[in-house]
């Protein structure tokens, strides 16, 4: 509703502003008359009376009634206003006319105001008649981007610290280059209690090293035309991701390692941090995705708090921000940081030499204080429950099923389970979107994921689907029912080499990505593999059947372990989850 005043520059725009409110604000109070109903009936039932006598304009008005939803509202808004008495005025006026339900403007008027003056219409062919273009943008080499080329052109090493040192030179358009420097640190036993120690250790580098301020360090990556992220990935790990140009790789890499190796934690900094931190989580302990999602997490990955490897819901994050002190993350970068544990890997256009020679100067000599070891995540049975928690006023609903999975990515049902998931759940031609979204409109998004951690015998499979409150059930029943069928019936032979396809369509251009190659190098690098492992992988898809690929979800799927978490404004949609 949209309710204005224009003033007179001579009188009291304050005052015409207090009195349009106090007008519309009291109306719940001051109940409209008989008569004054009657006069709106009248002034309303007006126009729709006339539209239906004029043939032209019955059928515009019918076909903007089309676009609200069906042709027959017209007819049910006009007898609607038929029935509405002054009581009905004043309980919709009290619901909706309040304080807390509006934005108030003022627009004031320059007297003389300064007008941007537009040139007239430039003339276009005079404009272009003896233009030149600058220099041409390099041009980058017809990469191949299967693992065993990858493999072939890979340089590898280790830097004086034991970092490990990746590097994949090959021309690229306009000279770019991506690097990526991943920091591993701790382990189970002392990481524990530090969750937040490291967390925010790694979100404060950035933000001013002894040398350079924050707005310093982003002034000179703007000069360098370099973008660049330094952010935790979780306690244990901190990681610096850059993109820039061949000739502007030297400065930026000295740059990014004076902000790995120097930071000042300035106090101004960590504030506003912490202050951003807790309107986040303030802002996730409301959302349904947030909630269910970390029901689900906390149920699968049943760790206590101080454990590494716990999830974290938005109330603790709030509680152990609110008594975070500075000096916590300071002990923790004294105590943990260093490049012993970590990858340096660079793609892109650079002089291999070069680089090479200054990642060892930069890195070489940074010890890791303490030692490192990979944190595992053993399979664990986790029993199945159902849960439903409200969230008022929101809009929109989510809801996670999910179960744990003994079986690591170097399990024989692996590649089966990855296709199998891929048919089931990924993408708008799964099984679960064309079900959920496409024939029955009863979510916004939905679909699957299959995770197998590392070399471990441990994963986790789960579905999601983001939707109306008033669907809970529906979406629920129709997501065990596609799971139910994929189990009893299996795919089709069109269906497996459709998803094969474009499973392998989609690593060909992920490998195409520097960006994305970056990260499986790095991934690999620090699971001692080669681009090989990825070969391995797409043969054994490639071989797959039908029968293979069911057979394998069979033995790990299993409906009775499955694991619900919803999160929704149920009460108010009047239904019981």
């Amino acid at each position: 509703m949209l309710i204005n005043a224009t003033v007179r520059k001579e009188s009291d725009l304050d005052d015409a502003r207090d009195t349009l409110l106090k007008t519309v604000e009291e109306f719940a109070s001051h109940p409209p008359t008989q008569k004054e109903v009657e006069d709106a009936r009248a002034d309303l039932l007006k126009p729709i009376d006339l539209a239906l006598s004029d043939s032209g304009q019955i059928g515009l008005t019918l076909s903007n009634y089309i676009g609200y939803g069906d042709w027959r509202m017209l007819f049910l808004e006009r007898d609607r206003y038929k029935q509405v008495t002054p009581d009905d005025v004043v309980r919709v006026a009290g619901k909706y006319l309040k304080p807390s339900n509006r934005t108030v403007a003022l627009f004031i008027p320059t007297e003389k105001p300064d007008r941007s003056e537009i040139p007239p219409p430039t003339d276009i062919s005079a404009t272009f008649k003896d233009y030149k273009g600058g220099a041409a943008i390099a041009q980058g080499d017809a990469f191949d981007p299967s693992p065993e080329n990858i493999d072939k052109r890979t340089i590898r090493g280790n830097l004086g610290s034991g970092m490990k040192l990746v590097m994949v030179p090959k021309k690229t358009r306009g000279e770019t280059v991506n690097a990526e420097i991943v920091l591993h640190m701790g382990d189970q036993q002392s990481l524990m209690g530090r969750e937040m120690d490291g967390l925010v250790a790694a979100s404060l580098l950035m933000r001013g090293t002894t040398k350079h301020t924050r707005q310093q360090i982003t002034d000179e990556f703007n000069r360098l035309k370099a973008q660049v992220n330094v952010l935790g990935g979780g306690t244990s790990t901190a990681r610096a991701t850059i993109e820039t140009t061949r000739a502007n790789l030297p400065e930026v890499l000295k740059l990014v390692a004076e902000i790995l190796r120097e930071p000042a934690f300035p106090e101004k900094e960590f504030e506003q941090y912490k202050q951003q931190q807790l309107a986040n989580a303030e802002n996730a302990r409301r959302e349904p995705q947030v909630i269910a999602r970390v029901g689900l997490y906390q149920h699968l990955i049943p760790y206590p708090k101080g454990d590494f490897r716990h999830v974290m819901s938005p109330d603790e994050t709030i509680e152990d921000l609110k008594n975070f002190k500075l000096d916590e993350a300071k002990k923790f970068y004294r105590e943990f940081y260093g490049a012993s544990y970590g990858e340096f890997v660079v793609v892109g256009d650079f002089d291999a030499e070069t680089t090479q020679k200054l990642a060892s100067d930069l890195f070489g000599d940074w010890k890791t204080p303490k030692p490192h070891q990979h944190i595992l995540y053993p399979f664990q049975p986790v029993p199945a429950v159902n849960q439903s928690i409200k969230t008022p006023d929101k809009a929109n609903a989510s809801i996670m099923l999910g179960m744990t999975i003994d079986i690591g990515d170097e399990h024989p049902d692996y590649p089966a389970m990855v296709v199998g998931n891929y048919i089931l759940g990924s993408g708008t031609n799964s099984r679960l979107f064309q079900r959920v979204r496409g024939k029955e409109g009863l979510s916004y998004g939905v679909g699957s994921q299959f995770l197998g951690r590392g070399k471990e015998e441990s994963g986790i499979f789960f579905s999601f689907a983001i939707y109306a409150p008033q669907n809970v059930n529906k979406v629920e029943s129709a997501v065990r029912e596609e799971l139910a069928r994929v189990l009893k019936d299996g795919f089709t032979d069109e269906e497996v080499a459709a998803a094969k396809k474009g499973w392998l369509q989609s690593r060909v251009v992920s490998r195409s990505q520097d960006r994305e190659l970056l990260g499986q190098l790095s991934s690999f690098a620090y699971e001692d593999r080669r681009m090989s492992r990825a070969a391995d992988l797409e043969r054994m898809v490639q071989a797959l059947t039908p029968g293979q690929i069911v057979e394998a979800m069979r033995r790990h799927l299993d409906l009775a372990r499955l694991s619900v978490f919803k999160a929704g404004d149920y009460d108010k949609a009047g239904v019981t989850p």
